[in-house]
């Protein structure tokens, strides 16, 4: 299936390596301008060499932290200036932050919220401009499929228990605030959705050091909790990003896609 992603400009925000690392790779598959942005350098650098490989238009390296605000801005600006616009932003920015109510502190909370909820909302806000002009260039809404997209990655334990405190309640308010947004922007040609993917197995991820720990637990883990027996791969979720930011889900707006083969228990 054609994607319809040919020189659509994407930015994917945290996604050195990991989940947005192969969302960055499957949107290049289709022939997109892509702008990577993530902390580390090399890590940004070896992804945007990698999409310029499977069929990027264009990739763009760009090394910035993603929980500073200023950090965050500078890095929009220069992928819609780069890409030569922006037609999709997908969050994926997090981390679990470890302790139960009278563990955490007030900047243990901080933290959580820092990376995986304030991201998300300044992203959103930052590249609104170029979104809406994106989507009016392309006709929006005359032609009512030609919006521009945001997707926020949250988790499974966004939707359910299971996760951290700390990490439940900012994916939680992450699926809150695409649902939102969706309402408020679909008027000014914006999509916005969510994605929960449950337990991914990937290199130098989070479940890979628990499985190093102990891989016991993590076998008892898997065969308990996955109906399937196995962890997702980064590769199955990336594939979900990208026919989401592409035209062929422009009905998809709101709704948090559930990408975790059976392994949740909420309806």
């Amino acid at each position: 299936m054609d994607l319809e992603l040919t020189e659509k400009c994407v930015l994917l925000i945290g996604a050195g390596r990991g989940l947005g690392g192969a969302a960055a790779l499957a949107i290049a598959r289709e022939g997109a301008r892509v702008a990577v942005v993530a902390r580390t350098r090399a890590d940004v650098e070896a992804r945007a060499s990698e999409c310029e490989a499977a069929g990027a238009r264009k990739a763009l390296a760009i090394a910035a932290d993603a929980t500073d605000a200023a950090q965050l801005d500078t890095a929009i600006e220069e992928s819609a200036s780069k890409l030569g616009a922006l037609d999709a932003v997908v969050t994926l920015v997090g981390g679990s932050q470890p302790g139960g109510t009278a563990e955490l502190s007030d900047a243990d909370w901080r933290s959580a919220y820092d990376r995986n909820l304030w991201p998300a909302i300044r992203a959103s806000r930052s590249a609104l401009p170029h979104l809406e002009k994106s989507a009016a260039k392309r006709g929006f809404p005359r032609a009512a499929r030609e919006t521009s997209v945001i997707v926020h990655v949250a988790s499974i334990y966004g939707r359910e228990g299971g996760g951290a405190l700390s990490y439940n309640t900012a994916k939680a308010a992450l699926i809150a605030l695409a649902h939102e947004q969706a309402r408020e922007l679909a008027t000014r040609g914006v999509r916005v959705l969510s994605v929960a993917p449950g337990s991914i197995l990937h290199p130098g991820g989070s479940w890979e050091r628990r499985q190093k720990a102990d891989p016991g637990g993590i076998a008892a883990f898997v065969q308990r909790e996955i109906p399937f027996g196995r962890f997702g791969t980064a590769e199955e979720v990336g594939e979900v990003i990208a026919f989401l930011v592409s035209p062929r889900a422009s009905w998809i707006a709101g709704a948090c896609v559930v990408v975790d083969g059976a392994q949740s228990r909420a309806f």
